[in-house]
């Protein structure tokens, strides 16, 4: 009973806890409720942490001109994604250079990943 009573006190929720019973009296828990037929809770939490760490790293890691062409191309800032084309037009760059530029940021985020 303390244990209960401390845990609630703590505003800690777990997502296979019992929250209530259905109309047939089964246990329904918060994974349940939460979860959709596109993709469980726990993957949806997955990815926005992972997403989290990947700004973080390329913060960390990109020089400006390659966050830029890795953002523009993987439609990153909430765009569509663009082409090597696209982004070599608003750049005044060629696409072979953008090639490049791509290829070395994606290098260097996948090394950090490693390690």
């Amino acid at each position: 009973m303390f244990l209960r009573g401390s845990k609630k006190t703590k505003a800690e929720v777990y997502l296979n806890e019992p929250i209530g019973k259905d109309k047939d009296d089964n246990e329904i828990t918060l994974l349940e409720i939460l979860e959709n037929d596109e993709r469980s809770i726990e993957d949806e939490i997955d990815l926005k942490l992972k997403t989290k760490i990947l700004y973080e790293k390329m913060e960390e890691v990109l020089k400006d001109r390659e966050k830029e062409i890795i953002t523009l191309r993987f439609g990153l800032n909430g765009d569509k994604p663009k082409t090597q084309n696209e982004i070599a037009k608003l750049m005044g760059i060629s696409r072979s250079y953008v090639s490049r530029i791509e290829t070395k940021a994606i290098h260097k985020l996948s090394r950090e990943f490693e390690e």
